[in-house]
């Protein structure tokens, strides 16, 4: 059994990662603090570290959030840019920056992208932006991480769970079922893999 934390637990992909945990001790974590262990706004460095000092020793962590902001690209403000680069691109980069000085031996950390870096949608350029940068420093900082600690994104499309919210600006996609997507989180944390983007798409 490892010791699990989940970050955005209480979202749909929140809950999609938790049901491929199940033999794990998983500890829970989300920017509110509601319905959850701890409370943690991964755009803050001193969050993360107090998060990381808190739980104490700890296998793999997993996150599901990144803030998104969309828009039609003639008209997305800087601030929308950079609310979303702070929070899905630099957010996530800090979760494995600052986790790397508390993970144990062998861990691994499970990022989240999406699948609009791959099939893009109107008004969704900055999503589809960081989701790809994502993947990439994934794919790339495998290669530097010390002490045998792995790391891998989940891209995965729209969830069956949430496709009343996005269905209607996904017009051709296919959703999927959150067990589906619970596996690819699985394979990641109890896998030997790293560096890999896990695509999940109908």
């Amino acid at each position: 059994m490892k010791t699990v934390i989940l970050i955005g637990a209480n979202g749909k992909m929140g809950q999609a990662a938790l049901t491929g945990l199940g033999k794990h001790r998983v500890i829970t974590a989300s920017r509110s603090g509601e319905g959850v262990d701890y409370k943690v706004d991964i755009t803050d460095k001193n969050s993360i570290q107090e998060l990381y000092k808190k739980v104490g020793s700890f296998n793999a962590v997993v996150n599901t959030v990144g803030v998104c902001e969309y828009a039609p690209f003639e008209s997305m403000t800087s601030e929308q840019w950079d609310t979303t680069i702070q929070s899905k691109l630099v957010g996530q980069i800090n979760l494995v920056s600052v986790g790397l000085q508390y993970i144990e031996d062998g861990g691994s950390f499970t990022l989240i992208s999406g699948i609009l870096n791959m099939k893009p949608i109107p008004f969704a350029i900055a999503d589809a932006t960081t989701s790809g940068a994502i993947d990439t420093f994934v794919k790339c900082v495998a290669h530097e991480l010390p002490r045998g600690i792995r790391i891998n994104v989940v891209n995965p499309t729209v969830l069956e769970e949430a496709w009343h919210v996005y269905g209607e600006m996904m017009p051709g996609f296919q959703p999927v079922p959150s067990v589906l997507v619970g596996k690819a989180f699985e394979r990641s944390v109890d896998g030997f893999i790293s560096g890999e983007v896990i695509f999940v798409d109908a």
